[in-house]
């Protein structure tokens, strides 16, 4: 028995009974199936990213800054593709059938992400001569070593930059220790066959994202008439459920990814997406009608001979799996796009506000786009999970759950890492043995599990606040998600004081930080949607929401550009100096840490102005406002 599925089985019975009893009861049975697709694409999604930056360092050995900007690319366009996805469905498909392509989209994608082909080889060459490295492990548990003269020599980088080689005998050919800058080393062997394989599995995994994400979401709202009280409810178990797939799968494709084989890792969550759809398919009775194309007529009117207007539209849609094929492999490209859609749509809405709006207006969008650059800050901190955090927990984190084994009833019950079992001459044979090792791919599930067990909390304590008259204001609650966010950063720096010679600090520390990382986004997430949807004129309410996407796609990738400059060199996917690592990384997080901090202060501070920006928007359950044009302008 492994000590975090166990964890993790108590911890969804404890919140996700109450979420099962509500599901069955006074909601349309539609709501489970759509709680049941999204959780499988939750699952299927964060099961792919807990292991992306290990396999893209350990399997292909990018180099750790160049993973990183593929990682930022690859996160960021999977936010911007579901405007694609939702206009295909608004204007053509509706949302059960494009909910429905996108699912078959991720299960070919990340079926396709379990063909993981030879792994890459690192070489060093110095003095003319090239030598290659053997690795073995995943993970945390990565070792790398030099073969000279056919044995394998451990390697290690000594505070002055220079390669040390372990133990290498004398008349070996190359000295023990290579000074910096007199060796080369160079990447082999990385397939390009298996290469396109897995740039093809990102694209599919992409636009199917692109066409899930927000259709689904769409969907459960058309469960419910207008007006229905049973909405806000039936929105927050759909969030439980987004939140159970990312916790599982953090838990269970980080083992099967680290222990089995990387093939393994993905495949469960290709698995489990096709669960989703199969329950999906199954389920569209339950869905009573719902999300069925506008206009199904229209739909399968002949365009050309034989092919149907639905049958060109997928054909559209795979041309996109083939430009983000392309997109994917070039981090400058999706950055200079990006940079320029986001700051062009920013000055449309700025435009729009002093052109067209009257003074209520343009208050409103000018907050809308303050809460959208402070969006752009939150997500960029919050989304170091998957890359920065996820190598720092491997390199510096203590994950062993145990100082020390232990053992129970007598020797009947016994706990402890297999290493640790090991070094001890504990045989766990006859006797029930709780594995508590950790790996860095699960610790991705500490912040999802954290949102189970806040979640209901939270709205708890807002509906108090509320019936109070106490609620904080949304800029308020901005200001304290950054705040939040700034402050488990800076948690690392005190868990570091606390490190041990090999650098490694405790888990505890990295548990806090995702806390606070999970309250800040408790605190920031709920408002901001309900903001863009408030503060914006209904002319131009589906355009602001496209912003808020294209704002979280921002922040995945400069948070990819944060997580390169936290890295540091490895060898064939080895982190060769913990201690330099870890004082890179510290570094940044310091740097960005205050910097929220700092930003969170003043939003604490202007939010006097900038309520009164919202010339009451907050004040009553209104959706978007009515347009109230400038006297001569159209």
């Amino acid at each position: 028995m492994n000590v975090v599925i166990a964890a993790g089985i108590l911890v969804t019975l404890v919140t996700g009974v109450p979420v099962l009893v509500q599901l069955l009861r006074g909601h349309p049975r539609g709501l489970i199936i759509c709680f049941l697709a999204e959780m499988w694409e939750r699952f299927s999604y964060y099961g792919m990213r807990g292991l992306l930056i290990f396999y893209l360092t350990q399997h292909f050995l990018f180099d750790s800054k160049v993973a990183s900007g593929h990682y930022g690319s690859y996160t960021s366009l999977v936010y911007i593709v579901p405007l694609l996805g939702g206009f295909l469905a608004d204007r053509y498909l509706g949302t059960r059938k494009a909910v429905a392509f996108g699912a078959i989209l991720l299960v070919a994608g990340h079926l396709a992400m379990a063909i993981e082909g030879p792994p890459a080889t690192q070489t060093l060459t110095y003095g003319g001569h090239a030598y290659a490295f053997q690795a073995e492990g995943r993970g945390e548990e990565r070792v790398a070593k030099m073969v000279v003269a056919g044995k394998p020599y451990a390697v290690k980088a000594t505070e002055t930059g220079d390669f040390e080689i372990k133990d290498l005998p004398a008349g070996a050919g190359l000295p023990s220790v290579l000074p910096k800058g007199q060796y080369k080393l160079d990447v082999k062997d990385r397939d390009p066959t298996y290469l396109n394989i897995f740039w093809l599995a990102l694209s599919l995994i992409i636009v199917g994202v692109g066409f899930m994400k927000s259709n689904v979401a769409a969907l459960v709202g058309q469960l419910y008439p207008q007006g229905d009280p049973r909405r806000d409810p039936g929105f927050t178990l759909y969030y439980y459920g987004i939140n159970l797939g990312s916790f599982w799968a953090a838990i269970l494709c980080g083992i099967l990814g680290v222990n089995i084989g990387w093939w393994a890792g993905f495949g469960a969550a290709g698995l489990g997406m096709l669960a989703g759809f199969v329950i999906f398919v199954l389920g569209k009775p339950w869905l009573l009608g719902k999300g069925e194309p506008p206009a199904d007529a229209k739909l399968k009117e002949r365009v050309a001979g034989p092919v149907t207007r639905e049958v060109v539209i997928y054909g559209v849609s795979l041309l996109a799996v083939a430009a983000v094929f392309l997109l994917v492999q070039y981090t400058p490209v999706v950055r200079g796009a990006l940079i320029a859609g986001m700051f062009g749509s920013l000055a449309y809405i700025l435009w729009f506000a002093f052109a067209k709006v009257d003074k209520v207006e343009r208050e409103r969008l000018l907050l809308v786009t303050v809460l959208v650059l402070g969006a752009v800050v939150f997500w960029t901190l919050f989304e170091q999970a998957g890359s920065s955090l996820n190598l720092f927990a491997a390199t510096n984190v203590d994950l062993l759950l145990l100082s020390k084994p232990a053992e129970w009833f007598g020797g009947a019950v016994v706990l402890g890492a297999p290493s640790q079992l090991a070094a001890a001459g504990i045989s766990t044979a006859g006797r029930l043995w709780i594995n508590t090792d950790l790996n860095a791919a699960q610790t991705q599930a500490i912040q999802a599990g954290w949102i189970l067990i806040y979640a209901p909390v939270f709205a708890a304590m807002w509906t108090v606040l509320t019936r109070r008259g106490v609620n904080p204001s949304p800029m308020i609650k901005f200001g304290l998600s950054l705040i939040q966010v700034g402050g488990g950063f800076l948690v690392l720096l005190l868990g570091a004081q606390f490190a041990g010679p090999t650098f490694k600090m405790p888990l505890i520390f990295l548990v806090v930080m995702y806390m606070l990382h999970t309250t800040g986004e408790l605190f920031m997430s709920p408002v901001g949607l309900s903001q863009m949807t408030k503060l914006s004129p209904l002319r131009i309410v589906s355009f602001v929401m496209a912003v808020w996407y294209m704002a979280l796609a921002m922040a995945n990738l400069f948070g990819g550009w944060i997580a390169a400059i936290a890295s540091t060199e490895t060898i064939a996917g080895q982190v060769l100096n913990p201690g330099a690592a870890m004082a890179q990384a510290l570094l940044v997080f310091k740097v960005i840490g205050l910097a929220a901090i700092g930003i969170g202060v003043l939003f604490l501070l202007l939010a006097p102005v900038l309520k009164k920006w919202s010339h009451g928007a907050d004040d009553v359950d209104a959706g978007p406002i009515a347009d109230s044009t400038v006297s001569g302008q159209a």
